[in-house]
């Protein structure tokens, strides 16, 4: 996408891409006027996630509701970055009502009942957590793969970790752009670049992937739940 950029400088790039909308002071009735368009163009599309019931994964409903909230906005990066924080909370809590049930307990053996699966899974790796679902039978092997080989690597270490190098691995790690003065536009300068490792060109790559990702990851988790829930309901009747 980047072949055949014209530019002047870095700032000039960063300013036209990040800030040319931003020329109004930010007022109220701009965000207020920004938030209804996004609201009447994306909430038919949305609107479904908002209408579940959990029976086992009470815990989640706020996070999902909050994951939601930022995909019908298109805050693409908060919702990949809060799909993380729901997946992995997912997987904790499956690994916790595994071990102690499911269902209501006295609140005077809540402490008693809950330190030590607490302790054991709480501050569990990803990689560690998704190895143990499989192995109590609370995710199947194709979607251990896909949570160990590709979520963990490209959305988890991608927008938790700010860690750009798998998501922009397919690019090459020389392209080619063109730079000119607006005094001398016929001067005309070949660049090689590599916008792997240059700051703002990973941001504005990370952009475009999360634009083109963050509903279907989401999708992903939503349905994963359910699925999770299921199997620990019914290994537990």
């Amino acid at each position: 996408m980047f072949a055949k950029l014209v530019a002047e400088t870095r700032n000039e790039i960063i300013h036209k891409h990040v800030v040319s909308n931003l020329r109004e002071p930010m007022k109220k009735e701009i965000f207020e006027k920004a938030f209804e368009e996004k609201l009447n163009k994306n909430f038919s599309k949305f609107s479904k996630y908002f209408d579940f019931k959990l029976k086992a994964f009470n815990e989640l409903n706020t996070q999902l509701f909050e994951v939601n909230k930022c995909l019908l906005l298109e805050f693409n990066r908060a919702g990949i970055t809060l799909t993380n924080n729901l997946l992995e909370r997912l997987l904790k809590l499956a690994l916790i009502y595994d071990e102690v049930g499911v269902g209501p307990k006295p609140i005077e053996s809540w402490n008693e009942i809950f330190t030590e699966p607490n302790r054991k899974y709480n501050q569990i790796k990803l990689g560690n957590s998704i190895e143990l679902c499989k192995k109590k039978e609370l995710i199947t092997e194709k979607e251990k793969v896909v949570l160990f080989e590709h979520i963990r690597v490209l959305m988890r270490n991608g927008f938790s970790h700010a860690d750009s190098t798998e998501i922009l691995s397919g690019l090459p790690d020389d392209s080619v752009m063109y730079q000119a003065t607006f005094s001398n536009p016929s001067d005309v300068q070949e660049v090689k670049i590599n916008q792997k490792v240059i700051p703002f060109m990973q941001s504005l790559q990370m952009e475009n992937f999360a634009n083109e990702n963050a509903v279907d990851y989401f999708d992903y988790v939503f349905k994963l739940i359910f699925r999770v829930e299921e199997r620990l309901l019914k290994k537990q009747e």
